[in-house]
């Protein structure tokens, strides 16, 4: 469910990137949490339980999926 994980104590901000691709950031989440996070033996039973709808959270822009170059006849 979870691919990646970032935390950063000084704000506060959980960053997540889930394995459909989408990235979240979470505002807010103490380091307790964040600790409890990255120790649990489930991290999609924690999240749940732990993190989502706890805490505010925007999605981040995911990078942009590479273009098809054209052929100049196409």
């Amino acid at each position: 469910m979870i691919r990646d994980a970032r935390y950063w104590p000084d704000e506060r901000a959980l960053e997540l990137c889930f394995t459909t691709g989408r990235r979240f950031i979470y505002l807010g989440v103490p380091a307790p949490v964040a600790e409890g996070f990255v120790a649990a033996p489930s991290k999609g039973r924690f999240f749940n339980q732990s993190i989502k709808g706890r805490f505010v959270c925007h999605e981040l822009a995911s990078p942009a999926a590479p273009r098809k170059r054209r052929a100049a006849n196409d």
